[in-house]
């Protein structure tokens, strides 16, 4: 996991590493497992997990411990952020491209619509139904979320083609003639969203998208983490 400049704290990193760890295998792993992923004394590793357990973070199914009910408690508190960060952002960015726009976050291993916009300007668009679900490997905007995070090994061609342009890009995934491009929401090393666009009755997307989705998803991130220097008509 990287860390920022400045002293860090070890056993907190470590901790956030055994959640990145769990996070990517849905079945589990062990104190070994883990111990031998973080290259530590297993000792520590189950001081870790007790601490962690304790507070709900993980949970334990046999001798295999898994995600706990505290991160879905912990994100469902997120969710009223991400709308009225967010919202804004995708007014401006379907003006913008004259295109649906969507807010999708991972919820397991589906990706969730959040929230969605439609163009005011537009005769023919999209509409996307807020609260949709599917799988995350299929559609841009899960593709996006994958991509947002460390590497795997079960990452398929899309989601490595995604990390390497920093976008997902899809045609007819979801639905037959949409062209969809999204790209993660980076507040940590560890994507649980995204932004994206929608285009329908398009043969090729426009070559602009790409860099104002990106661009809509990096100016999301920052104002996420708290950074606000950003044009302030993104609040309008």
């Amino acid at each position: 996991m990287n860390s920022p400049s400045g002293e860090t704290s070890q056993t907190l990193d470590r901790g956030l590493t055994v959640l990145s760890l769990l996070a990517t295998h849905s079945d589990g792993l062990t104190a070994a497992e883990l111990a031998e992923a973080l290259s530590t004394a297993r000792a520590v590793v189950y001081r870790l997990l007790r601490t962690l357990e304790a507070h709900r973070l993980i949970g334990r199914v046999n001798t295999r411990y898994v995600l706990g009910i505290g991160i879905a408690e912990l994100a469902s508190k997120l969710r009223p952020r991400l709308q009225a960060t967010v919202l804004p952002i995708l007014r401006r960015l379907s003006e913008e491209t004259n295109s649906t726009t969507l807010l999708s976050i991972a919820d397991g291993d589906q990706a969730l619509i959040l929230l969605t916009e439609e163009p005011t300007r537009s005769f023919f668009h999209l509409a996307l139904r807020q609260g949709a679900r599917h799988p995350l490997d299929v559609g841009a905007d899960g593709l996006a979320i994958l991509a947002g995070r460390p590497a795997a090994p079960d990452d398929g061609d899309d989601v490595k083609l995604a990390r390497r342009r920093g976008y997902a890009l899809t045609a007819g995934a979801l639905q037959n003639g949409a062209i969809g491009i999204a790209a993660p929401i980076k507040s940590s090393d560890w994507a649980t969203a995204s932004i994206g666009v929608v285009q329908l009755g398009v043969e090729v997307a426009d070559p602009h998208l790409p860099e104002l989705v990106t661009e809509a998803a990096a100016e999301a991130a920052r104002r996420l983490s708290g950074d606000f220097t950003t044009d302030p008509d993104a609040q309008a």
